[in-house]
């Protein structure tokens, strides 16, 4: 995390697989026990975790679009959208509808929720972080289709609601900076599988000086940023470099290849092993998915090994196994 060259590549993972987890970790499935996420790092001796915690967001939202049907909750006929048309979405006001939590109560929350995870994994580094940050926290609050109609319905009034998000966002990032998290992530989709939701100077104009603003507290009290988007980030590679991110979590969408010629010797770079190559390829697929990796990470002192986006339920634990068992072979700088 601070651009220190070790002797083995850095590893860390986001294994959701009920199984691999019971047989490694003593518990699941993984959605009931949060935990588990945590022992599994320690057991597979990660060099870091994911760790998101924010403060409770009330008021209206549309629970980002998840289905009436999930295979593993049920049926559920409260999924809905509360906002009615492009006026309704304008008029909405972050801070007030969502709230703002007391800061000195965030700071013992955020602590709290460090200390807790090393105790369970004391050698691995724990960040802090935020999964609703400005455009996520749009898609959480309005669903897409409201989202995509009232941008340019008027941009203008639309920002003030993406300043609120901002305002809630740096509450958070001050009381994060007062904790010992290790670093911290910001967690924005604020793309597609095949690039931007919106022209490419919306995003310039409106969404990228706010990162900034929230990262400032943290940069000052120390903490190194990395910025968490799925989706091919190709198209704003420089931007986030250029708000100030000390490191990128992409998925396989975004090229590595142009990360780690770029950026590779002055931001920390994690993951981009495609999953889909686990559940679908041979070994020799899943060998040579780990080497691309390895290979254009192992001069870059920030490359951290991760299977983005996750590993999932569906990928066989023969897989799973033969996976790590590839990069442990060619994890050696």
């Amino acid at each position: 995390m601070n651009l220190e060259m070790t002797d083995l590549i850095a590893h860390t993972e986001m294994i959701d697989h009920d199984e691999f987890i019971h047989l490694h970790a003593g518990e699941g499935p993984f959605p009931t026990t949060t935990d588990a996420w945590y022992v599994l790092a320690r057991e597979l001796d990660y060099d870091l975790v994911w760790n998101i915690k924010e403060s409770p967001m009330y008021g209206r939202y549309t629970d980002m679009g998840h289905a009436v049907w999930n295979e593993n909750e049920s049926y559920n006929d409260t999924v809905g959208c509360p906002f009615h048309d492009e006026e309704d979405v304008l008029s909405f006001d972050p801070v007030k509808e969502c709230g703002l939590m007391n800061h000195e109560d965030m700071v013992r929350e955020f602590q709290a929720n460090i200390d807790h995870i090393r105790k369970i994994c004391p050698d691995t580094a724990v960040p802090g972080g935020r999964y609703h940050s400005i455009f996520t926290a749009c898609i959480r609050a309005f669903g897409w289709e409201m989202f995509l109609c009232s941008v340019p319905a008027d941009e203008n009034r639309f920002a003030k609601i993406l300043e609120g998000f901002a305002e809630i966002s740096i509450a958070e990032a001050k009381a994060w900076a007062k904790t010992d998290a290790d670093f911290y992530i910001t967690h924005d989709d604020i793309v597609w599988g095949n690039g931007p939701v919106f022209a490419p100077e919306w995003y310039r104009k409106y969404i990228f000086p706010l990162y900034p603003k929230i990262w400032e507290p943290l940069h000052e009290a120390g903490k190194k940023v990395i910025f968490c988007a799925d989706g091919d980030m190709n198209a704003f590679i420089d931007d986030i470099a250029d708000a100030g991110a000390d490191g990128f979590l992409y998925e396989p969408c975004t090229d590595l290849e142009t990360l780690t010629r770029k950026y590779g010797q002055t931001k920390i770079i994690i993951g981009n092993a495609d999953c889909r190559v686990l559940q679908f390829g041979t070994r020799e697929d899943i060998f040579n998915e780990v080497k691309r990796c390895t290979d254009l990470g192992r001069s870059c002192p920030g490359y951290v090994m991760l299977a983005s986006n996750h590993i999932p339920n569906n990928i066989s634990l023969d897989n799973i196994n033969y996976y790590l068992e590839a990069f442990e072979k060619l994890r050696i700088r």
